[in-house]
């Protein structure tokens, strides 16, 4: 027969901590839990980044704005510039295509054996034809012969002593001058008359 195990026999008291003892320990970790949110430095790692990374992302940002901007403008400058060039020679190619007829008009001229006289009208003809087109894109000629003379429109190569014109008046005309619109491309040039007889009063 086996001994009984005197170990089984012995009944140990098991302590169980009293409600105050509990409580002592929950408000112990409560309080340490608010001493860590108050001192976030305390930690690992910090909660927020700092206030100079904040800065050093809207520098970056703000570069790479004005990096943008920059391309922007340069390549909208360049766009202009083309677009710019393509109407001028777009307006180029219109005026010399209207005058390609008068040069025909020209070639064949020299290429007639008609007489003097013949010859001299055909060229009237083209030189009023050659009118025509400057008028319908609004390129006018000066007023020039018994005009007053004007400096604005006029430019005087010399004067004529003429008693059948006023003082200061263009006498004739040498070479014509035209505006466009109310823009002067030339001025005419003109010989002034020289009125003696108004001179002399």
């Amino acid at each position: 027969m086996s001994k009984p195990n005197p170990k089984l026999n012995v009944v140990e008291r098991l302590e169980i901590p009293s409600a105050g003892t509990v409580d002592e320990a929950v408000g112990d970790a409560s309080q340490a839990t608010a001493a860590l949110l108050q001192n976030p430095a305390d930690s690992a790692e910090p909660a927020v980044p700092s206030e100079l990374d904040q800065l050093k992302a809207e520098r970056d940002q703000l570069l790479d704005r004005v990096a943008r901007l920059q391309a922007e403008f340069e390549n909208a400058r360049k766009r202009a510039d083309r677009e710019r060039t393509e109407f001028r020679d777009y307006a180029a190619g219109v005026v010399v295509e209207q005058f390609l007829p008068v040069l025909d008009n020209f070639q064949l001229a020299l290429k007639s054996t008609a007489s003097e006289h013949q010859l001299r009208s055909g060229v009237e003809l083209i030189v009023k034809q050659m009118e025509e087109i400057l008028r319908q894109m609004q390129v006018t000629p000066v007023p020039a012969i018994g005009e007053p003379f004007d400096p604005h429109v006029h430019e005087a190569i010399g004067a004529i002593d003429r008693d059948d014109l006023p003082d200061q008046h263009v006498a004739e005309e040498v070479r014509r001058g035209y505006k466009f619109r109310e823009r002067l491309l030339r001025p005419a040039l003109v010989r002034v008359a020289h009125n003696p007889k108004q001179t002399s009063d």
